[in-house]
Parts: C-alpha cells; sequence; structure tokens
C-alpha cells in the first residue's frame, strides 16, 4: 500500500537538513520510498494520494521521557516541594495502581501523544511493563518501555521494597516477553530510578544486562538539589562521578533532567556519549536549569521530554518546544541560545539518536521508517508564517498537527484519532483514578471554599 503526500513543506531532518518546498513523501508499507522531488512513475495506480497545498510534513517527534503510568495521577503534585511531591504524593499513587490501571493511564497518554505529534517515546518506569507494552501495541507508537527499579532508599512503600536480585529477574523477564514485539514498534529497556534508590551493585549488573541484550539504559540523573546534596554527603562528589566510577556511563545510558552538573561531569558525559533528556517544565516547576546551552556547545546529544502528568501536567511535546525555546534565553539573558533549529533537531532526529535509532526513524529520508506528521499552519496562532522554520517552535500549537503516521499507519487523521476510542479512555481513565487516589488515601486540599449545592 502507498501514500503519497504532495505540494507540501517538507522538512527533512536529514542529515544535510534541507528543506522542499512543494515536495513530496511517498510511503509504501511501513518506509518512505521517496523524498522531495518524486517521481511520479513511483507512484502505483491505487496509491492514496494527498494533496497538502502546501502544508508542512515533519518526522514525528520523538518524547525521550513519559511516565506514561502517571497520566490519570494529573493534579497530584502541584504546589509541594520534591521530597513531599515524591514520598506524599507521587509514591502513595503510584503503589497503588493496578496492571490493569498502568495499561489505561498508558492508553491516555498515547491519546494526548498522538495529538502532539509524537510517534516514539521512551518509558522511564512504570512498575508494570506488561500494561504498558498492551497499550502501546494498541496505540500505534512506538515504545522504549521499562521497569522503574528500586533496591533502597527511605520511603519506599512496603510492596516495593524488593532486593536486587527480584527487580532484575523482573527486567529480564519483561525484556524477554515483550521486546521487539508489536511488529519491533514495542522494545524493553532497562531502568533505574534514581541514585536514592538504586545501590552499587543494582547499578553495575544493570548496566551489564544492557550491554548483554543490546538495549539502553533510562535514569533520573542529577534531577534535583536534593540529590546533589545526598551523593556529596555519602560520597563527597555528584551523581555523574559516581556512575563513572561504577562503569556506567555509556553511549546507552539516557540520562534524565541532569539539572545539576558541573564542568567536569559535562565532559564526562560528552567524552561517553551519554544522551540527555531535557524536560523543560517539570524542571521549572521545582529542579532548576539545566546547563543545555552549555550541552549543545559542547555537542552532547540532548532531546527533549515531557516528564509525567504529576510533574508538568502537560504530554504536549509542542509546548515543551516552547519552553525550550524561551527559558535558556531568559535565564542566560542571551536571545541567540538554543535557536529553533536546534529545538527541532532535538525533538527529532537527536531524540531517535538518544534512543539508539537514528538509523531507523527521526528524520524522512528513504529507507527510514514511515513515521511522520503533517501540520497545518491556518489560523490565528501561526499566521502569518514569515520564518517557517521558527513559526514551527515559537508560534505552533499542538491542534496545528492535523495527522500522525507511525510505521506507515495513520493514528490520527485530520484531528480523529483512529486506533484508539478516546471517549472511552477518558471515561474509564478519570474512574480510575479517582478510585486510586481513595485507595491511596491522598486527599488533596481545596484551594478556595468549596460550596456544595
Amino acid at each position: 500500500m502507498q501514500t503519497y503526500l504532495k505540494n507540501g513543506y517538507i522538512v527533512t531532518m536529514g542529515a544535510d537538513e534541507t528543506v522542499y518546498d512543494g515536495g513530496g513523501v511517498l510511503v509504501e508499507d511501513d518506509r518512505i520510498t521517496a523524498v522531495g522531488k518524486v517521481d511520479p512513475a513511483l507512484v502505483k495506480p491505487d496509491a492514496e494520494v494527498i494533496d497538502l497545498q502546501g502544508k508542512y510534513v515533519l518526522p514525528g517527534f520523538v518524547n525521550t521521557h513519559v511516565h506514561t503510568s502517571q497520566q490519570i495521577s494529573r493534579g497530584v503534585g502541584d504546589d509541594v516541594d520534591f521530597i513531599t511531591w515524591l514520598h506524599k504524593r507521587m509514591w502513595p499513587y503510584e503503589s497503588n495502581m493496578t496492571e490493569e490501571d498502568s495499561y489505561v493511564s498508558t492508553l491516555m497518554t498515547s491519546l494526548e501523544l498522538i495529538r502532539s505529534g509524537v510517534t516514539s517515546f521512551a518509558e522511564p518506569g512504570g512498575q508494570f511493563v506488561s500494561g504498558m507494552a498492551r497499550a502501546t501495541k494498541e496505540s500505534g507508537l512506538r515504545g522504549k518501555l521499562a521497569k522503574s527499579v528500586m533496591d533502597c532508599g527511605d520511603g519506599l512503600p512496603p510492596i516495593w521494597q524488593r532486593t536486587m536480585e527480584q527487580e532484575l529477574e523482573q527486567q529480564v523477564e519483561d525484556l524477554e516477553k515483550y521486546h521487539n514485539t508489536a511488529d519491533g514498534r514495542v522494545q524493553v529497556w532497562f531502568g533505574l530510578r534514581t541514585i536514592f534508590n538504586n545501590t552499587d551493585e543494582l547499578i553495575i549488573k544493570t548496566k551489564e544486562l544492557a550491554d548483554k541484550y543490546g538495549v539502553g539504559v533510562h535514569m533520573h540523573v542529577a534531577e534535583a538539589k536534593e540529590e546533589k546534596e545526598y551523593t556529596y554527603t555519602r560520597w563527597g562528589e555528584g551523581t555523574v562521578k559516581h556512575l563513572e566510577k561504577l562503569g556506567v556511563l555509556d553511549k546507552n545510558l539516557l540520562a534524565v533532567h541532569t539539572v545539576w552538573l558541573t564542568d567536569e561531569e559535562l565532559e564526562l558525559f560528552k567524552k561517553r556519549d551519554v544522551k540527555v533528556s531535557h524536560n523543560p517544565a517539570s524542571a521549572m516547576r521545582v529542579l532548576g536549569f539545566a546547563r543545555i546551552p552549555k550541552m549543545l556547545a559542547m555537542g552532547i546529544n540532548v532531546s527533549i521530554g515531557t516528564d509525567g502528568a504529576s510533574s508538568s501536567n502537560h504530554m504536549d511535546m509542542v509546548d515543551e518546544m516552547w519552553l525550550t525555546s524561551l527559558i535558556h534565553k531568559g535565564w542566560r539573558l542571551d536571545p541567540t541560545v538554543v535557536p529553533a533549529q536546534d529545538i527541532l533537531r532535538m525533538a527529532t532526529r537527536w531524540g531517535a539518536r538518544a534512543l539508539l535509532d537514528e538509523d531507523l526513524y527521526g528524520t524522512l529520508e528513504v529507507g527510514k521508517k514511515a513515521d511522520l506528521i503533517v501540520i497545518d499552519p491556518h489560523g490565528p496562532s501561526m499566521m502569518p508564517v514569515n520564518d517557517k522554520i521558527a513559526a514551527l517552535v515559537t508560534a505552533m500549537h499542538s491542534s496545528n498537527i492535523q495527522s500522525t503516521m507511525c510505521d506507515g499507519k495513520w493514528l490520527m487523521r485530520d484531528r480523529k484519532i483512529l486506533t484508539l476510542d478516546e471517549e472511552a479512555i477518558l471515561k474509564e481513565a478519570c474512574a480510575r483514578g479517582a478510585a486510586i487516589y481513595d485507595r491511596a488515601g491522598i486527599v488533596l486540599p481545596d484551594r478556595f471554599p468549596v460550596v456544595k449545592v
């Protein structure tokens, strides 16, 4: 089956970053077979032909850090400090989730990802890879899934108090059962929650297993001031230097947040080709400002993630791109840093590189997977479009994303989700979310006087 998208503004994000004004993209089955000036002879008589009328086509966005199991906990962590959020809100909530809750939460996340143009994501660790895998398969998205692994630390709920051996065994079991399922769209990585909650031995053995199976390790690294204080008190050094001593820094480590890094630690990231996931919304809430301009100048591979709905409330990649374009200019007082073209690289090609899939997707090139989005700039938020590339970052809303394709299949067409029953998912997710609150005993304070009538 062929789909021919013609007469569009094709932003390839490939090695030479060519843009084709009035160009096309030819898709056959799950692959891109032609880009730019498409030879009409390649288009079969029964191909679906779509006249884009000047609309954009971009590679699908890559969200490198999203807690899918936290989607139905939206609002649980608003206006509280990091430790309160973790020990009093998030952990009680997550530890009272069932496998079915995780499944529904991941479905709900998928709706928001598809609507914001995401075709591939990395889940840093829920408790039920089984539920996440089932939902990802049904959604049509690509997902790198991991279990949230913890074998030590204060405040862990009793149900999470597991040994290193148990955590490793569960990860291997999940990988052997779900890795490369759903036509390869569902893959399993190894997850490490934080340096607070992982023993050195667990960290070392996790890295060994990731190398053995040829997959990545997803870990929150140098996330909060409290983490820096903990590591310096315990080891006299930061998280990154400690991970270096453990032999964990490597090209298959995806380090998330990375706010509290020294110059020496940044050099270690560069030397070891560690990948970074920048999550601007959650960082702005309480964590601090990662040194993204410095990382980019050093050639460190930086990508973008949304984090979870309990911390940023938005799983909208377009919002995260916009925030990325603003916050570093603000705190650096330099409007030239982190330009729009870098942000598009972070959301596409560099995101695919962070997930070790640069040869598979992240650009519109012949032979790559047909993961793409169609963007309609028509409307008061984007028009007039003067700088066509900058507008994708500084003016676009997710509502401008008209259609989303992954693996050659439309997940959304003309703003209608095709793979999932949106209304049914929303209804069930809200009911399950309320039930989890009750089981966890979480009571959020009323912010204004409430009178029931």
